[in-house]
């Protein structure tokens, strides 16, 4: 991506600062009346019109009110809702255990038919093995210091991959050829998952690619993500969660999974390529 994807968040609080500073204008108010008509100091009406702080439902009811538009507030803060929802830290989606928030994204995945992946890090969850998802949830639960609950949301997550079978869903998965031969678990659990990553990619509405190692790519790996339909991308960032909804960045998304899937390569070649990391574990 050109840009980093937390870059996402801070584009879309700038947005509604926007809207902001257009309810101001059309007010005919500068900084300072705002302010005082707010009971603000005027530093706060420049920290919120420059999208340094990011304002609260009662700052929006009350900047609406004193530029004479209340019945904007409703929708401005339907979209700080939406906002606050985009990232979400580890810390707030987990602080449950690893069973809630596997068990959050159930819905998602349950009303999505057309499903496209990408990672650069590790095997995606619907095509894990039981070993791989195991050693994945445990290394999560001890290095973020977690309540052990792996067992709980290894069911859930195992669960899920049911979405493979049923009903008239499609699955696009690209993986870095760095992901088959760095794994977790150990040699005997990445060879179970290489065994099982062949399996799968055999499933006719499956397509599976590995984009392979080279030293003249021109188009770098990026951070793994899923698109769900055309109506959502979720990123796993090494702070958090990001959900993006704007189409215009989902576009972005659809378009680089399509740059991703042309280095790849599929079927016999992409079997190829698991067999040989797969030779390597003995």
């Amino acid at each position: 991506m050109a840009d980093s994807a937390s870059s996402s968040v801070q584009r879309a609080r700038q947005g509604l600062a926007d809207q902001l500073r257009e309810i101001q204008r059309d007010a005919g108010l500068n900084g300072r009346d705002l302010a005082a008509s707010c009971g603000w100091y005027p530093s706060k009406v420049s920290r919120l019109l420059n999208a340094h702080t990011p304002p609260s439902e009662d700052d929006i009811r009350v900047w609406c009110r004193a530029c004479g538009v209340p019945e904007r507030a409703v929708d401005l803060i339907a979209t700080l809702r939406t906002l606050a929802g985009m990232f979400v830290d580890w810390r707030r989606m987990e602080r449950a255990g690893l069973k809630q928030a596997q068990e959050a994204r159930r819905p998602l995945y349950e009303r999505t038919h057309r499903f496209r992946s990408y990672s650069s890090w590790l095997i995606p969850g619907l095509i894990q093995t039981l070993g791989y998802t195991e050693a994945a949830l445990r290394a999560i639960q001890q290095r973020r210091g977690l309540v052990d609950d792996v067992s709980a949301a290894l069911a859930v997550r195992m669960e899920r991959q049911r979405v493979l079978y049923e009903g008239d869903r499609r699955f696009a998965f690209l993986v870095e050829e760095s992901v088959l031969r760095s794994g977790i678990g150990g040699a005997t659990v990445m060879r179970d998952q290489l065994h099982h990553l062949t399996t799968v990619g055999s499933l006719p509405n499956v397509s599976l690619g590995v984009v392979p190692m080279r030293p003249d790519r021109q188009r770098w790996p990026a951070e793994g993500f899923w698109i769900f339909d055309s109506v959502q991308v979720n990123v796993e960032l090494i702070s958090g969660y990001l959900t993006i909804t704007q189409p215009s960045e989902v576009s972005m998304y659809a378009q680089t999974f399509a740059e991703l899937a042309e280095l790849a390569v599929h079927g016999s070649a992409a079997r190829e390529l698991i067999a040989s990391a797969a030779g390597l574990l003995g």
